[in-house]
């Protein structure tokens, strides 16, 4: 049985929470307003897709394609993105609350997060690569064995990273950001 394929179509305010999104593959498509809380995308295929005001708390996403993904102002409590199919995985997040989320193990080289409240997201081990965090709060985040080669943090706030335990090379940070870099020194930075 051949799965469904939507191309260039809108979805504006609907709430999958009642009748979960038709399994398939999803080309350009656009999602504004769409409650997806606690659905699961299982084996659903997302490229070059946005979505925008759209609540994704809780959603499940077993081997779920995000390729070319934007999140605009979106709400994406607790999401475990590591579960995804990480084949050509690639988003962006602006404006988005992702909070408790988790990005285990995934490649994000060169993936944006901008204004984006991030308390206890799960960093361990993930690929973050010239990424660029602009203006975002990374509250209890954690760092371990993370690759933060040349990303940009200059803009982030209330991180807490370990420099001897994750590969911070040539990786940029704003002097109001040393302290997350020494805490575990327990210097004093006047």
């Amino acid at each position: 049985m051949s799965q469904a394929f939507f191309d260039d179509k809108t979805f504006l305010k609907a709430d999958f929470t009642a009748q979960p999104l038709e399994k398939g593959t999803y080309e350009n498509c656009t999602f504004t307003d769409c409650n997806f809380s606690g659905s699961t995308f299982a084996g659903v295929s997302f490229a070059e897709c946005v979505f925008t005001g759209c609540d994704l708390s809780m959603v499940k996403l077993p081997q779920t394609a995000l390729r070319d993904v934007q999140f605009k102002n979106c709400k994406l409590l607790g999401v475990h993105f590591h579960t995804c199919n990480n084949f050509l995985f690639t988003v962006t997040f602006e404006n988005c609350m992702l909070n408790l989320a988790s990005f285990y193990k995934l490649g994000m080289k060169k993936t944006r997060f901008t204004n984006c409240i991030m308390h206890e997201v799960d960093f361990t081990e993930t690929d973050l690569s010239a990424a660029v965090f602009s203006d975002c709060d990374l509250a209890g985040a954690v760092f371990d064995q993370t690759i933060l080669e040349k990303a940009d943090l200059s803009g982030a706030s209330n991180f807490t990273i370990d420099p001897e335990t994750n590969r911070i090379r040539k990786a940029r940070f704003a002097l109001n950001g040393l302290p997350g870099l020494l805490l575990k020194y327990q210097v004093e930075i006047i």
